[in-house]
């Protein structure tokens, strides 16, 4: 055969193949020659430049190059972008995200470790209803009880997290915080609250929000309004954010502050061994937390915006 003929039938493979739909059994009938020639005949087609596949991947994900490299800069597992909004509807937004991804990876007899706050609730009010998984189990990371801010609670996030999909809540029976340093080691070291923490420690999965500077992030709101306003220890020079109402620094280690002294929650080089740890978060004001975070390897799945993403990686 020349190799004039030889190139018409690359051709005529690889538009029977590609463009008309032809099976490679029928393309041989066709013809005339062997399955197994036909398939080294589309291979060779690809490799000479007369078939070239693209994959528009902006369809799916017109933030796909963005992902990518935020991820190798921060060398993380994998990371989500979506679109920017404004803050009420951005954090739902997130949370619809993280819901599908969750709902995507989780697989049966999983154990999910679950914090606190707005983002993560919205997690788990979208989480998509679900028949049955089997031996699901949410666990709470941080602790919380009582009406006050029950809805970013843990232990209710697990709650709406097992009713959506059938799985099972543990419940932490734990404030989140305590009057001092000694009240918290004694506090850990009671079974019915170790336990929990232990086993939250050897989930597969943990889904976590990342607070911002203190004076704009919920656990702010929530638990500290007026000594992060006269207290330089909560300064933003100082902190970047938290995470597990863990308060960090700029390096994503653990912040040297009266807080982190007295919160019941998992500690962050314990959440370090959950093997898939996502972060759901965005906003500007939550940057400086989620980079120390990334910096500090506390998470290795990242959910946010575009906006969001765009300054992690610019600076």
């Amino acid at each position: 055969m020349s190799l004039a003929d030889d190139k018409r039938l690359l051709v005529e493979i690889a538009s029977l193949y590609y463009e008309q739909g032809l099976k490679q059994e029928e393309i041989a009938q066709r013809v005339k020659i062997s399955r197994s020639l036909v398939s080294k005949y589309l291979v060779r087609s690809r490799e000479e430049g007369i078939v070239e596949i693209i994959i528009h991947d902006d369809l799916a994900s017109p933030f796909h190059a963005l992902e990518e490299k935020l991820a190798a800069a921060y060398e993380l597992e994998e990371v989500i972008c979506i679109e920017s909004a404004g803050r009420g509807l951005q954090n739902k937004l997130l949370g619809i995200t993280a819901a599908k991804y969750l709902s995507r990876v989780i697989k049966p007899w999983d154990t999910i470790s679950v914090s606190a706050g707005t983002t993560v609730h919205e997690a788990a009010a979208n989480f998509p209803k679900q028949s049955q998984m089997t031996n699901v189990r949410f666990v709470p990371l941080v602790g919380g009880m009582g009406m006050e801010h029950i809805t970013i609670q843990s232990n209710k996030v697990c709650e709406l997290f097992a009713s959506r999909c059938g799985g099972h809540a543990v419940e932490l029976h734990a404030p989140i915080t305590v009057d001092n340093p000694e009240a918290k080691e004694v506090f850990m070291q009671q079974s019915f609250i170790k336990n929990v923490f232990d086993e939250g420690e050897a989930a597969t999965i943990a889904l976590v929000g990342i607070g911002g500077i203190p004076i704009y992030s919920t656990l702010t709101d929530a638990y500290l309004a007026d000594q992060v306003n006269i207290n330089s220890e909560y300064s933003q020079e100082r902190i970047a954010g938290d995470i597990c109402y863990n308060f960090i620094d700029h390096s994503g280690q653990l912040a040297d502050c009266s807080w982190n002294k007295r919160v019941l929650a998992i500690d962050l080089e314990r959440l370090k061994n959950i093997p898939r740890r996502i972060a759901v978060s965005g906003g500007k004001e939550k940057v400086e937390g989620i980079r120390a975070a990334l910096k500090g390897k506390l998470v290795n799945v990242l959910i946010t915006d575009e906006k969001t993403a765009r300054e992690l990686v610019d600076k």
